[in-house]
Parts: C-alpha cells; sequence; structure tokens
C-alpha cells in the first residue's frame, strides 16, 4: 500500500517531468536530512520538496516548510554536492498539493536559499 506522501511524490515528479525536468535522484537521505526529487532543469540541479496538506488550518502546506525544514533541506543539498564532482548551478524548489490530484498543483521555483 503507497502512503499519501508516496503518492504526492510520484505526483509531483510526473508534473516536474512533464515540464521538461529530469530525475536524478528520489529520497535523497544523509544524516542531515532528506531531500524528496532532485531533478535536472538544463544545466540547473534542483533540490525539491513536494508538501501535501490536507487543510489550511495550520497555514497550508507552504507554512509548513519553515526556517527549520529550510535549513535542513539546504544541508541535505550541502552534502549531496560534496559528493559530486565540480560546483553546479541549484537552486530549491518546491510543489505543493493540497490533494493527490493534477488540479491545484503549485510549482514554487527557487523557493528558498541560504
Amino acid at each position: 500500500m503507497t502512503s499519501r506522501g508516496e503518492q504526492a511524490e510520484a505526483l509531483a515528479l510526473r508534473y516536474l517531468e512533464s515540464k521538461g525536468l529530469k530525475l536524478i535522484a528520489q529520497n535523497y537521505r544523509c544524516r542531515f536530512g532528506e531531500i524528496d526529487l532532485i531533478m535536472r532543469d538544463g544545466q540547473t540541479t534542483v533540490f525539491t520538496e513536494v508538501r501535501l496538506r490536507k487543510s489550511d488550518a495550520f497555514g497550508g502546506a507552504l507554512a509548513s516548510v519553515d526556517s527549520n525544514k529550510q535549513r535542513r533541506i539546504l544541508s541535505a543539498a550541502r552534502h549531496y554536492l560534496s559528493e559530486q564532482r565540480g560546483s553546479p548551478i541549484c537552486r530549491c524548489d518546491v510543489v505543493l498539493l493540497n490533494q493527490i490530484s493534477e488540479q491545484g498543483i503549485e510549482w514554487i521555483q527557487n523557493a528558498f536559499s541560504e
């Protein structure tokens, strides 16, 4: 049985691929945290956080990517980059879903940085 989080990530992956991005890695984990999707957009490496929220009661999906979550993603991204050769251009995106549906997907490019 797939969880709602896995369904949300699969939907976000299909959406981003339909926009021309290519998957590099999924659910990259290290001691600093996890990155849901690592994608390539042309020459840019894109670290993508996928957020699913059923309700806006606590600020919705975007509010759940708070400064602490951003810090963990950035630390994991630095760790990933340290394992790669060269220093690619990169950015952090967020894909927001309020339900498991292609309707209402919000893709925020360059959502946060150091």
